[in-house]
């Protein structure tokens, strides 16, 4: 079953964080849960998309996988490159798209933590912090590039582990990934009080029926799925 509640139990090392750069947060610590779950072998080739400071691509480097992390953000980029210097863990961190940087690449393991927060503003920010979060009045401009990449993306077997808020509609993604030919579910749920970009366009939400009258909580979904 799904679990319900964030069960990560080893702490996340203390990091180098730039400013601007996306601070691991509680869909860090269930995307954690899923990856922890997850069978890695040594030498597994592994990329983060959007890695901010570098946390989850440094977990599976640990666990003897060759990681590559890729962000739209230089100052994330340098953030995962000081991160797995001071961990003494091998990361290749690229700077830029994630599918201009892994043109031509298959990997066993593909992590997402990508933009979500579905906002009245369809364009999306060209820089600054709020590339971390805004993802247009869905909340699935990357979801949904994703999700369309990852049988590219992915080897026989491969796996890709992508956590988003439920408000983006986890069985729109699950539907996607299907169509795609690929075996997806969803693994980790939660609930978490809304925070500050959510609790600032709750009235928007409200109108665009995403949030429910007197709703400040939001659903996080671990997706996980499985290329053929």
């Amino acid at each position: 079953m799904p679990s319900t509640a964030l069960t990560y139990t080893d702490p996340l090392p203390r990091l180098i964080a730039l400013p601007g750069v996306y601070r691991p947060q509680a869909d860090t610590l269930l995307l954690a849960d899923a990856l922890a779950r997850e069978p890695l072998r040594p030498g597994a080739q592994v990329v983060e998309i959007g890695t901010g400071t570098g946390v989850l691509a440094l977990r599976a480097a640990a666990r003897g996988a060759h990681v590559t992390a890729v962000d739209v953000a230089w100052p994330a980029v340098l953030a995962a490159r000081l991160n797995g210097w001071r961990q003494r863990l091998r990361l290749r961190v690229l700077h830029g798209d994630f599918a201009d940087r892994t043109r031509g690449r298959r990997f066993d393991l593909v992590l997402a933590n990508p933009p979500y927060v579905p906002g009245p503003d369809s364009r999306l920010p060209a820089g600054g912090a709020r590339r971390a979060w805004e993802a247009g009045r869905e909340g699935r401009a990357v979801i949904d590039r994703i999700c369309a990449a990852a049988p590219g993306l992915l080897r026989p077997g491969g796996v890709l582990l992508m956590v988003h808020s439920g408000m983006c509609g986890a069985q729109k993604t699950l539907a996607l990934l299907h169509r795609q030919g690929m075996q997806a579910h969803v693994t980790e749920r939660t609930r978490i009080p809304w925070g500050p970009v959510l609790r600032s366009r709750a009235a928007w939400l409200r109108e665009q029926g995403l949030a429910e009258d007197g709703e400040d909580r939001e659903e996080l979904v671990v997706v996980r799925a499985q290329h053929p």
